[in-house]
């Protein structure tokens, strides 16, 4: 190795974890939550897959980890980017996304538990476009509702919120076509979050709700829905109804996270988890896991470190005076919120059951990846700012 290469090798080295480096410019606070998260989630997935295979107890585990490792990697690689090339980049990701969504509706897409949602890529591994809609429809809405001026005074124009809608209306549309309600309402989230935070009248606040209730009302009346989603919602009012169909999710959740009391029976000892009483227990219902083996502390736990997670992006998005970056910011706190909501409530029996997963704790890859490259984003605004302000 020549004298050139080796200080060549040095310099990189000290740029990539030298003092000043990005790495020592992260927040800490939320990178802290999102690996504790990880571990958390890494030993409830083992606990809740382990009895899938008794020759290969640790397989799902082993690939989740594997996710995990690819989303970490894809978050620092985020985080020390410079956010601000995203903006021009913003229509081609949304274009990908979209194409992805489309191509779910052709022979390319596949059905997965019940879902046609994914994309077989082979090896045993797939991809759920609807996951990366979520950050792609962030980052178009942030630049349609960006605008030159102070983040706090600026109203947009209704043009972009025009546009806004319509961008929401296209990636909606494809999603519900699958169908995947739980995706739909998260996107639907986003949008109605991003507009509201980037300082809309409070007239067409009003008049968005009066739509939205209109809107609700008139699917709801005609029947729009479909049986098996009409039920969800009378198992949430009455979880005794049809408990062996169902209303068997929902009393089952109960039963699991009821049974935990204030410390749970312990890692690995959950009757419900063990006897697989309750589906899905490893991706949207994994709360059940945490509640049944780890009790209420355990459950507060991670509530608490999703709740760091949120008030750390909040605390970004409240301190960053680029206006595409706020945006951002808090659409990603809106995704991320919103999801935690409807995942632990319709466990505890409070939100219909809808197929959405808990954030940086349901095992997924597309998912976990998503996640991981949108609070990586919010670590490169949190740099950035403490470099330029």
């Amino acid at each position: 190795m020549t004298d050139a290469l080796r200080v060549r090798r040095r310099s990189l080295v000290r740029r990539a974890v030298g003092q000043g480096a990005p790495l020592w410019r992260m927040d800490g606070i939320l990178l802290g939550a999102v690996v504790a998260l990880s571990v958390i989630s890494t030993l409830l997935v083992w606990s809740s897959t382990r009895q899938w295979n008794s020759a290969e107890p640790t397989a799902m585990v082993k690939k989740h980890v594997l996710n995990l490792g690819i989303g970490l990697a894809l978050y620092s690689a985020v985080a020390v980017s410079d956010y601000r090339v995203l903006r021009r980049y913003a229509p081609l990701v949304f274009g990908i996304a979209t194409l992805g969504l489309l191509l779910v509706l052709t022979p390319m897409g596949a059905t997965v538990n019940g879902h046609h949602s994914w994309i077989m890529l082979g090896g045993g591994f797939a991809v759920q476009p609807g996951e990366l809609a979520k950050p792609a429809l962030v980052l178009m809405l942030a630049v349609l509702l960006a605008r030159t001026g102070d983040k706090k005074k600026d109203r947009p124009r209704y043009l972009d919120v025009g546009l806004c809608l319509v961008i929401w209306g296209v990636t909606v549309t494809l999603v519900m076509l699958e169908p995947d309600l739980g995706t739909t309402t998260v996107l639907t989230a986003i949008t109605a979050g991003m507009i509201v935070y980037a300082g809309v009248h409070k007239r067409l606040v009003v008049a968005g709700l009066v739509l939205a209730a209109a809107g609700a009302a008139a699917v709801w009346f005609l029947g729009l829905l479909k049986p098996y989603q009409v039920a969800r919602f009378t198992a949430l009012m009455d979880p005794s109804t049809d408990p062996r169909g169902i209303g068997y999710n929902s009393r089952q959740a109960l039963v699991a996270i009821g049974s935990g009391e204030l410390f749970g029976k312990g890692l690995f000892h959950g009757g419900q988890t063990t006897g697989r009483f309750v589906p899905e227990q490893h991706t949207d219902f994994i709360f059940t896991v945490a509640g049944e083996e780890l009790g209420f502390v355990g459950s507060a736990v991670v509530v608490l470190l999703l709740g760091v997670v949120l008030l750390r992006c909040l605390r970004i998005a409240r301190l960053c005076e680029d206006r595409f970056a706020a945006l951002v910011a808090g659409g990603v706190v809106t995704w991320l919120g919103f999801q935690t909501l409807v995942n632990v409530g319709m466990t505890i029996g409070i939100m219909p059951i809808t197929g959405v997963p808990l954030p940086f704790v349901s095992y997924g890859g597309t998912a976990t990846f998503a996640n991981m490259m949108a609070v990586g984003v919010l670590q490169a605004i949190h740099i950035k700012d403490r470099v330029f302000g």
